[in-house]
Order: structure tokens, then C-alpha cells, then sequence
């Protein structure tokens, strides 16, 4: 990989880089595709670890909370923008549009590389790798990590795994059609609806760019569900990721409405109950994190719960890095 151009981020204290086109594939026909590194300009003394912080759907990484959370236990903290999220969607891209769960997979092991090269040369010594993800980030991040995981890799974080919807028995019957639509109408989308989520986020104070990160939502298309169905799939029939990992999340699930009197204390967007049966069969080093009044993004959770989460988060990275 060439030497990545650095340039002044849109977040203070940090910078960013392009990290140019993934390899050529099928269904790319909507412009020109990236994936951009964004790295925290401050490096922990001593340094311990790289991170690398990977977003989920109908979002991009702003949380620098987090990144100061993983930088106080001595990790070179780095983010990735995946292709057609955040700061590297471009003109006529189909934000977050993927066929196959191994597109956003290629974009984590491109980036995962570059930090720990970037890191290295930084701190004048090879380190572990630390990757937090979230939602369908996590998805890919847990079949990454089965697959072809990077040789640094020391150790997994899942911040509410996209492992299960919350579905009506109707909507689960209309996703058995959803494979053979993506054949044929991969870009078609299916699911158009809001995101009161979102909403929420932006009503409790969370501050974001709305281009990148939409209230009104991401048309999710038939390629995208049709991935991460069969990503899903893989995931409950079970894997044997070979380093640690800690799967967190909220303790329920509930409806994805303004109205829902838990709608800031609880998942509204994943089934919390699919991450509980498949953690277990990830690999032979799992923890499990339940954390009361969460939300979906638990590094996004009201005070109480976002603080317990990000001190268990330093606690994981202390179990796995010297």
C-alpha cells in the first residue's frame, strides 16, 4: 500500500486520508468508490495498541469519546469511513449499498493494514490490533475476523452486532424473497422507512453531520439485505473466531418509535436476543456484556450506561494487550 496522504479532518485533533478504490467487482456501477482512514493526531505514551473503529449502517465515525475511551488505555486510535459511508460517499453512490457481506469485510482488512502500518512507523514499533464495531459493521468485522483476519489481530469488539432484526412474523416471510429480488434488482430498495433512531440520537444531543448520518433514514436495498442475511446466517450457524471477544449490548429490544417510553434506554434497531444466541458459537473466547439502559450504539448510551460500557470496553483491551 502507498503512503497515505494525510490531511486536517472535519473533527478536531484529527486527520484523514484517502485509501483509494477497493479491487474491482460486480455492482459498482454507481460512481466512483473510496474508503477513507481518519487516525486521532494524539498518540498514547506508552503506546500499547492499535484500534481501529469501524461504523455501521446510515452512519460514520464522529464518536471521539470513544476514541478518547480506547487512547486511555494506550491505543493509537484509528476510524474507517467504508465505501459509500460518511466521508468517502461520493457523487452517485448508493449510500451503504453492498452485494456481499465480504465488500465491507475488504474495506476493514484495507484499512485494519494501513493503521497498523501507519502506527508502526509512528511509534517506531510493531502492535497488536484492537477492532471495535458496530451493527452491520460488527457483522462484517465477525465474519472478517473468522475469514482472513489480520495477522495483528489481538482482539474483537462488538458494540450491538447486526445479528438479528426485530421482525413481525409477516416481514420475516417477505425476507424469504429477498435473495432471488437481489439477483436480479440488487439496488432495488425495500425497506425506505425514518429513522426515529437517528432521530433520538440528535434529540439527546449527539452531534452529527445529517448527510452522512440520516434521520429520515437509508433506503436499505435487496443486495444489502440479501448480504446481510446470509452474513446473519453464517453467524448463528456458528464460527471460530481465534482471539478474544466481547459482545455487548443493550438488555432489550424495543420498537424503533419516538413514543416508546424506553425509546433512549433500550436497542430499537437490532434483536438483542439474536445476539444472546450467537455469541457463544463465535470462538472459544467470548465474553458477554449486557448493559441495563442501553441503546442500540452503546458508546452513544445516556451517562450511566455509556460509562459502563466504555470502562468495560478498557477493561477488555487490558485482558488482551501486554
Amino acid at each position: 500500500m502507498s503512503t497515505l496522504e494525510w490531511k486536517t479532518d472535519i473533527l478536531d485533533g484529527y486527520e484523514a486520508a484517502d485509501l483509494g478504490a477497493p479491487a474491482p467487482g460486480p455492482g459498482q456501477e454507481d460512481g466512483p468508490l473510496t474508503r477513507t482512514l481518519i487516525r486521532r493526531v494524539a498518540t498514547p505514551r506508552p503506546a500499547r495498541a492499535v484500534a481501529l473503529i469501524v461504523h455501521g449502517y446510515n452512519d460514520y465515525f464522529f464518536a471521539t469519546h470513544l476514541a478518547d475511551a480506547l487512547a486511555e488505555v494506550g491505543c493509537v486510535v484509528y476510524a474507517v469511513d467504508m465505501r459509500r459511508a460518511g466521508r468517502s460517499l461520493r457523487p452517485g453512490n448508493q449510500a451503504h449499498h453492498i452485494g456481499h457481506i465480504d465488500e465491507l469485510g475488504e474495506d476493514i482488512a484495507d484499512a485494519a493494514a494501513a493503521a497498523v502500518a501507519d502506527a508502526s512507523q509512528r511509534v517506531g514499533r510493531d502492535l497488536p490490533l484492537i477492532v471495535h464495531a458496530h451493527s452491520t459493521g460488527a457483522l462484517a468485522a465477525t465474519i472478517w475476523a473468522n475469514d482472513r483476519p489480520d495477522p495483528t489481530l489481538a482482539g474483537l469488539i462488538l458494540d450491538g452486532p447486526l445479528f438479528g432484526l426485530p421482525l413481525t412474523a409477516w416481514q420475516s416471510a417477505a425476507m424469504r424473497i429477498v435473495p432471488t429480488l437481489a439477483r436480479y434488482q440488487p439496488r432495488r430498495v425495500v425497506v425506505p422507512a425514518p429513522s426515529p433512531y437517528t432521530t433520538g440520537l440528535q434529540q439527546r444531543g449527539w452531534v452529527f453531520d445529517t448527510d452522512w448520518k440520516r434521520p429520515q433514514g437509508v433506503g436499505a436495498t435487496a443486495g444489502w439485505l440479501a448480504a446481510t442475511l446470509a452474513a446473519r446466517t453464517r453467524v448463528a450457524r456458528g464460527l471460530h473466531i481465534g482471539v478474544p471477544v466481547l459482545v455487548a449490548s443493550a438488555d432489550s429490544t424495543g420498537p424503533d418509535r419516538l413514543d416508546n417510553p424506553r425509546h433512549g434506554s433500550q436497542d430499537t434497531v437490532v434483536d438483542v436476543g439474536a445476539i444472546d444466541r450467537a455469541a457463544d458459537g463465535l470462538g472459544p473466547d467470548v465474553e458477554r456484556l449486557v448493559v441495563d439502559g442501553a441503546i442500540h450504539d452503546l458508546a452513544l448510551s445516556a451517562d450511566e450506561p455509556r460509562a459502563r460500557y466504555l470502562d468495560a470496553v478498557r477493561a477488555f483491551v487490558d485482558r488482551v494487550v501486554e
